[in-house]
């Protein structure tokens, strides 16, 4: 043929696709939507980038490419068909426009030749940065590093003519000064057990949230990547087949849209399922921003929506009818599963723009929102301030009808008061007043997802504390057809 043809099929069932592609010649790329056309479409045995069509087509559509442009490499995308298939039919990756629906098909267990009553969520007692040790109590655990540290700063006193910070315990990721040519070594590790169902995603979420470290320094390019998993001795020999792998796929994928690689790491068996990983860095002192110089009139912007525990939370008790009796006159199942669509595409995305505009508006520094909750990262980054400085939040961005689940469920996640643990949850930063609405337009601008400014830097004493009735911001304020957020 002249031009190799892509052709986009509908609702196809998937032996057709193939058996599309062994009638039609071997120059035909068929692109294959499992989803209604309001949904994003499947690239099925597509292997790298470069094919853009309509998300939203609702008929057959043929598109024409030059051959001399672009030879489709047809022994990858047969191998795609065999070896691939059960993988693509399950995963619908996330709209990189968020203005588009991108709501994923549920990961089915049947596809996968899994018992239909599968969860991975059911291979851990914790879930997601729940597993984070109490900040009070860890902060008493650390105390003896802390004066190992101490006796390491005068060990390497040779360091200091450099006039580069060490950031050390207590912050989002530590900062090293090297002895080669003023350049530091910033590095973080985290890892969590699953709260979501989908293993893809779970692996794209550990990712994000690894590198999210990263980017509350400021620091845009990751240099290394480490993947610590654990795979749990309760999954029989066919969950592990088909669940780790789909993890590592996810984790992968995260991490080269980051622009960085997974380059070795460590697997073990372990009573929970577990996955994580190290993300390391060389730079320049002009490639990361020192958490500490917020000053009196500065205002706080947040780059994520709060409520991502209690989403994931309440889809969970869509199969506990105790527990879901409690919310159901609150939200409807409708409301519980876009909620849940909603947390995972905010904690799969990467902080990534958020750090990169942080140097271009001045940003006098940050942290990420994870295990300790809104309040708890706050108070760790008002006490490292050098001036005497004091957090004061108003505003509280939440998913949709998230609050209210809250507030029903008592005290369990104390939501509005800070306390409920996010993952991969947005950056909490610290910006000139006169800077930070340019900041938010621009990263909206850039990334289509909103940010606010929630609150004030004032004089104080190195505290945060929201007040008492803040104003809860609904995210998205208003429900859109055909629109995620």
């Amino acid at each position: 043929q002249k031009d190799a043809q892509i052709v986009y099929l509908g609702r196809t069932p998937i032996l057709v696709l193939v058996l599309f592609y062994f009638i039609f010649s071997a120059d035909s790329i068929f692109f294959f939507d499992f989803l209604p056309p309001v949904c994003n479409p499947c690239v099925f045995g597509c292997k790298k980038p470069g094919f853009l069509f309509n998300k939203f087509a609702k008929a057959v559509k043929i598109f024409s490419l030059n051959n001399s442009s672009y030879q489709p490499n047809m022994a990858e995308f047969q191998s795609a068909v065999s070896q691939d298939g059960l993988t693509h039919v399950a995963q619908l990756e996330l709209g990189s426009n968020p203005n588009e629906l991108a709501l994923r098909r549920p990961f089915d267990p049947v596809v996968h030749d899994l018992d239909a009553t599968f969860r991975l969520t059911r291979f851990a007692d914790l879930k997601g940065r729940g597993c984070k040790v109490p900040q009070e109590v860890l902060a008493k655990l650390l105390e003896c590093l802390q004066q190992d540290e101490s006796s390491q700063d005068h060990e390497h006193a040779h360091f200091m003519h450099m006039a580069i910070p060490r950031i050390g315990i207590g912050m989002d990721s530590s900062v090293i000064p090297l002895r080669h040519g003023g350049l530091s070594l910033v590095q973080t590790t985290d890892f969590f057990y699953p709260l979501v169902d989908d293993p893809y995603m779970m692996g794209k979420i550990a990712c994000s949230n690894v590198l999210s470290d990263l980017y509350a320094m400021g620091v845009t390019e990751c240099d290394n990547l480490l993947m610590l998993v654990a795979v749990s001795t309760k999954m029989t020999e066919k969950e592990r087949d088909v669940v780790i792998p789909l993890m590592l796929r996810g984790f992968k994928d995260s991490a080269l849209e980051a622009g960085t690689a997974v380059t070795g790491g460590q697997t073990v068996v372990n009573p929970w399922c577990t996955i994580g990983g190290v993300a390391t860095t060389v730079c320049q002192p002009n490639e990361y921003i020192v958490p500490d110089n917020a000053v009196v009139g500065d205002v706080l912007v947040l780059t994520k929506p709060l409520g991502t525990q209690v989403a994931v939370n309440a889809h969970q008790w869509l199969d506990q009818p105790e527990r879901w009796n409690r919310i159901k006159l609150i939200v409807s199942e409708d409301d519980v599963r876009k909620a849940y669509q909603r947390a995972m595409d905010s904690m799969a995305r990467l902080n990534r723009i958020a750090a990169r505009l942080m140097h271009k508006y001045n940003a006098h520094g940050a942290t990420d929102v994870t295990g300790f909750g809104l309040l708890g990262h706050a108070q760790t980054l008002a006490k490292h301030q050098k001036n005497e400085v004091s957090f004061v939040i108003h505003n509280l961005p939440v998913i949709a009808k998230m609050a209210a689940v809250a507030k029903a469920c008592g005290n369990m996640f104390q939501l509005l008061q800070g306390h409920s643990a996010e993952t991969s949850g947005g950056l909490l930063i610290c910006l000139p007043r006169e800077q930070a609405a340019a900041y938010c337009k621009d990263i909206e601008k850039q990334e289509g997802y909103q940010a606010w400014i929630i609150g004030i830097v004032e004089k104080g004493n190195r505290t945060a504390r929201i007040i008492d009735k803040p104003r809860v911001i609904e995210v998205p304020a208003k429900e859109k057809d055909g629109e995620l957020w």
